[in-house]
């Protein structure tokens, strides 16, 4: 995993940088809601992992949008090639792990590497990682097929993207469409950025149903 730094003197958006990050909460966050019907299909298909397959589409989507890749680092940003996923495995008792995955690889290894790192997770304690800069904060709220969102967020120079999604819901022709948000730092990202998320996270899901 490659990490480059910007060169803030041609930085097209320095006065929006300095801007954003000296408001107490410089955070943007969009709620939409996303046809899923061919990514249910494809694991109802393959016997797959639905929250896993919506990890894996949600990462390359956000991976595909250069801005998203940006992280604050002091006065500067650093902007990685790819980013991993640290995303929460809940418990019966209602507490959860967190469990970090990698992307870079074939369905069928991603899938099996998935798996062993979600059990894997088990045991481990409720911190996580201690490199978590390049990551992506998954999380899911399964019971509720919500309109909006609040996010919580550290402030400050905290600016990894955060990905959430609630309960799909099926209409009485099948589809099959479920909220998704995301939360991004106003100094690194801008509305069209997130809407080109959306735009790949379509694309991604599109693809499965390649994948039959």
């Amino acid at each position: 995993m490659a990490v480059r730094f910007l060169d803030m003197d041609q930085y097209k958006r320095r006065a929006h940088f300095e801007y954003f990050r000296s408001l107490a909460y410089p955070y943007v966050g969009v709620t939409c809601e996303v046809e899923v019907t061919k990514l249910l299909m494809y694991c109802q298909n393959r016997g797959r992992s639905f929250y896993l397959a919506c990890i894996h589409a949600v990462a390359l989507a956000a991976d595909s949008v250069p801005e998203l890749r940006q992280r604050i680092r002091g006065n500067q940003i650093v902007e990685y090639d790819a980013c991993p996923t640290s995303h929460i495995e809940l418990e019966k008792e209602g507490t959860y792990h967190y469990c970090t995955l990698h992307h870079d690889m074939d369905l069928d290894r991603y899938f099996e590497a998935a798996e062993e790192a979600r059990h894997a997770c088990r045991t481990a304690g409720v911190e996580e990682d201690d490199e978590v800069e390049s990551a992506y904060f998954i999380s899911v709220l399964p019971w509720l097929h919500y309109t909006s969102l609040i996010q919580p967020a550290a402030g400050g120079e905290e600016s990894n993207p955060r990905i959430t999604w609630g309960r799909y819901d099926l209409s009485a022709s099948g589809e099959a469409r479920m909220p998704v948000s995301i939360l991004a730092h106003h100094a690194l990202v801008d509305g069209i950025h997130i809407a080109q998320f959306y735009d790949h996270l379509k694309n991604e899901i599109d693809r499965f149903a390649l994948e039959g």
